[in-house]
């Protein structure tokens, strides 16, 4: 047996839900670009968990069953008001603790027919937003607010994290950033999950190993990391020697290149778009100036296209959302993906169980305690 590192090239199992070929990526076998330009959010958690699109009947049927269940549990707001009032908290360590106790609020967490696991699948996407949303407001002191009903995902997020209506080109922008992160193949995440519940444990058990494995800066964090970078130039005439110094002291830069697109991450552009269009709409087009400035540096010297979390920091930043909420964001679009794999690993379950290649010594003699050096 011979290791692979980080199990790079490695196809680990079949999946219907989504592939990456030749640098496209599509869901179900649709383009991302005809989907991003053209879906609601809510179709495609559609199109992931049943494999094809909805009609007008089935899309409206899953809106009704997103917003029945949309409401935080009580529970979970008191959680978080136990917090210290300050805004030391990391929210992902706080999504990952509410999506367990969310678990231990449903008396049909264990229950594992496919409609209990359907059933639950809904809760957890019908509430993920709103969980964000109250952490995001409590730790300020601020008392949550209730989705409403008439609202989709995106524009329910904006509202409940803000408090005000969003604008159309806001909803729109949402929209798409949560269409472009609500899968990926097998990523960390999503094989994070899928292993947990190969062993046949728990929904909840899966989507927080989940938001364990997206919390890390290898992961989830990269476009928090391209905002502190981007406000650490501050101007674009700063860019340059930045992003030189950088490479001269062999740092990374992130929100560049990608473990699987040779040519460039298909994503990236759609919210390359948005960001122009924000920055410009909130009179700050120096974050997508400086992006632009970055993006040329690197890719002319390192020949590294930006990935999918480099213009996304200026698009959530436009969006006056906290930087340190950019992470449980994308937890709140991956949800839809992390559950069409859930679903599709209880489906055509096998433990997922590989080997090691052992590297250690060989042959050794158990030496008495008494003897021991």
């Amino acid at each position: 047996m011979t290791a692979t590192r980080g199990l790079e090239g490695v196809v680990a199992t079949t999946s219907s839900v989504s592939s990456i070929i030749d640098d496209t990526l599509t869901y179900v076998g649709y383009d991302i670009d005809d989907l991003t330009e053209n879906a609601s959010f809510e179709e495609i958690i559609y199109l992931l968990w049943h494999l094809r699109l909805p009609n007008k009947t089935e899309l409206a049927e899953l809106k009704k069953q997103l917003a029945k269940e949309a409401a935080v549990p009580q529970e979970i707001i008191e959680h978080f008001k136990s917090y210290p009032l300050n805004n030391v908290h990391p929210p992902m360590a706080a999504l990952r603790t509410a999506i367990s106790l969310l678990g231990l609020t449903d008396s049909e967490a264990d229950v594992m027919n496919p409609e209990a696991n359907y059933r639950k699948a809904i809760r957890l996407q019908a509430k993920v937003p709103g969980i964000v949303a109250a952490f995001s407001r409590i730790r300020k002191g601020l008392d949550p607010v209730e989705p409403k009903e008439e609202y989709g995902i995106a524009e329910n997020f904006l509202y409940t994290l803000n408090g005000e209506d969003p604008s159309p080109i806001e909803v729109e922008a949402f929209n798409k950033a949560l269409i472009l992160h609500a899968d990926h193949e097998l990523n960390a995440s999503t094989f994070t999950a899928r292993v947990c519940v190969a062993t046949l444990s728990d929904i909840y058990s899966g989507i927080t190993a989940a938001i364990g494995a997206l919390k890390g800066p290898l992961h989830g964090g990269a476009n928090e990391a391209v905002m502190k970078m981007l406000t650490e130039i501050g101007e674009v005439e700063n860019a340059e020697p930045y992003i030189r110094s950088k490479m001269e002291k062999k740092e990374k830069v992130m929100g560049f290149g990608h473990r699987v697109y040779k040519h460039g991450d298909p994503r990236a552009k759609h919210l390359k778009e948005m960001s122009k269009r924000l920055t410009n709409l909130t009179g700050e087009s120096k974050w997508y100036d400086m992006s632009i400035r970055v993006e040329e540096i690197v890719t002319s010297e390192k020949k590294l296209p930006p990935n999918v979390d480099f213009y996304s920091a200026s698009v959530y930043h436009s969006l006056g959302i906290d930087h340190d909420l950019f992470t449980p964001i994308f937890a709140v679009s991956r949800m839809s993906g992390w559950i069409a794999h859930i679903l599709e690993q209880y489906d055509n379950n096998r433990l997922i169980r590989p080997r090691a290649e052992y590297t250690g010594p060989d042959k050794q003699t158990f030496v008495p305690i008494d003897e021991r050096a």
